[in-house]
């Protein structure tokens, strides 16, 4: 009899511990905050003048809702034609979106790949997109070297 109350006990202590993992578990898988925006950003570091330059923008989020975002870039070096050209879409976690920018540098320049989340009409199917509390402007930095 002794030993069946031993048995008994280990294994309510057992049950107890697995519930306290368990619940210790979906804590902390709460606890890690969604991003809003996941931005790649695929830039060359060298070009030679002239020549057509590529910059490519992965957008993701985490998500559950949709966001409206319009993605540029910026410079300080004045470039015509495509390299101004800005994007307004609906970013969904189940549909990433790739954003491609071709132009011809004629000088090294910084450039910015900005990404802000806007509150526009008609861009999401469902008109229930959001905007985050905290941050509504994301970039990524780097520089082109022209020879």
């Amino acid at each position: 009899m002794y030993s069946l109350q031993l048995l008994f006990k280990a294994s309510t202590g057992t049950l107890l511990l697995v519930l306290c993992l368990q619940l210790g578990t979906s804590k902390a898988q709460e606890d890690t905050p969604r991003r809003a925006i996941i931005m790649n950003v695929q830039v060359p570091q060298k070009a030679r003048a002239n020549d057509e330059v590529t910059v490519r923008l992965n957008l993701q989020t985490e998500l559950r809702e949709c966001l409206v975002c319009k993605s540029y870039l910026r410079s300080n070096v004045t470039v015509d034609g495509p390299f101004n050209y800005a994007f307004t879409s609906c970013l969904c976690a189940t549909d990433p979106k790739n954003l491609y920018w071709d132009f011809r540098p004629n000088k090294s320049m910084p450039i910015v790949a900005v990404v802000d989340v806007i509150r526009e009409q008609n861009i999401c199917p469902d008109d229930e997109a959001v905007i985050p509390i905290k941050a509504n402007r994301y970039y990524y930095s780097t520089f082109l070297v022209v020879q």
